[in-house]
């Protein structure tokens, strides 16, 4: 997606500036001054996350992209949405941190009722999310590897509780100097906030050459921390198309895997 806003869109959100493409976000994200526009992939949701960070309060541990509304008061103007741009860059090589953040966002936000649309999404991630946590899955939804098969049958049932959580940490928690990291594209599951963590787990893991330590480090502060190992590792394979591989990564995933199927006694 390389498309930039159009006039009237940035009419709308109060801006006569020019725009500059950003890095990320598919290539859809651009800055004009101190606001960010990118494309709203899903109106009710781009709404509903509107409305829940519009007015959650400032914390010391993390800060938000802060979405703004047009001139008419909307959240979405043809297809559009905006933010207050903040500053920052990802990087991968502090899960620890990126988990940390997470867990205060998830605090802060933990009485966020589940939100309806999750029922309506049939992205290939909401088919992978579910696939990981057993709920049933429309025939040929995920994606085939030969590495689901030991996953799936080390599986068991969770009692963890559920609650809204951002299911893509890893790349969207930005750090600066001297600021709070900053919360960013917040794609909406309702999991256990571990399940959120060791996405972020087996992110790191896999393409970020992290101490496999990394498996063992937060096990005393998650519930149930091997399944939720095991169910973050079945979300990301079986969605490898829509992360745009042409073959599935199962090398790259192989060495993970095995060690969190050997830490879960399997």
């Amino acid at each position: 997606m390389t498309d930039q806003p159009p006039a009237d869109v940035l009419t709308a959100f109060g801006l006569s500036g020019g725009v500059r493409r950003l890095t990320g976000g598919k290539g859809g994200t651009w800055q004009s001054g101190d606001i960010v526009l990118k494309r709203a992939e899903g109106e009710p949701e781009t709404i509903w996350r509107a409305e829940v960070l519009s007015v959650l309060p400032p914390s010391p541990d993390f800060r938000i992209a802060r979405p703004l509304r047009a001139r008419t008061g909307a959240w979405v103007v043809s297809g559009w949405e905006a933010t207050a741009w903040v500053g920052g860059a990802a990087d991968p090589s502090r899960p620890d941190d990126v988990i940390r953040a997470g867990e205060a966002f998830h605090a802060a936000i933990t009485a966020v009722p589940r939100p309806s649309f999750l029922d309506d999404r049939d992205d290939p991630w909401s088919y992978g999310d579910r696939l990981a946590f057993g709920e049933p899955v429309p025939s040929g939804a995920t994606a085939p590897s030969a590495l689901l098969e030991p996953l799936l049958a080390a599986r068991r049932a969770v009692t963890s509780p559920s609650q809204v959580v951002h299911g893509d940490l890893t790349g969207n928690v930005l750090f600066a100097p001297g600021l709070p990291p900053a919360i960013i594209d917040w794609p909406a599951y309702h999991r256990p906030p571990s399940w959120a963590a060791a996405v972020v787990v087996a992110d790191a893991l896999v393409w970020h050459d992290v101490d496999p330590a990394l498996i063992h480090r937060w096990a005393p502060h998650f519930p149930e921390w091997p399944q939720m190992l095991i169910r973050a590792l079945i979300y990301r394979i079986s969605t490898w198309p829509a992360a745009r591989w042409d073959l599935p990564p199962d090398d790259a995933y192989r060495p993970t895997v095995t060690r969190v199927l050997e830490y879960a006694g399997r």
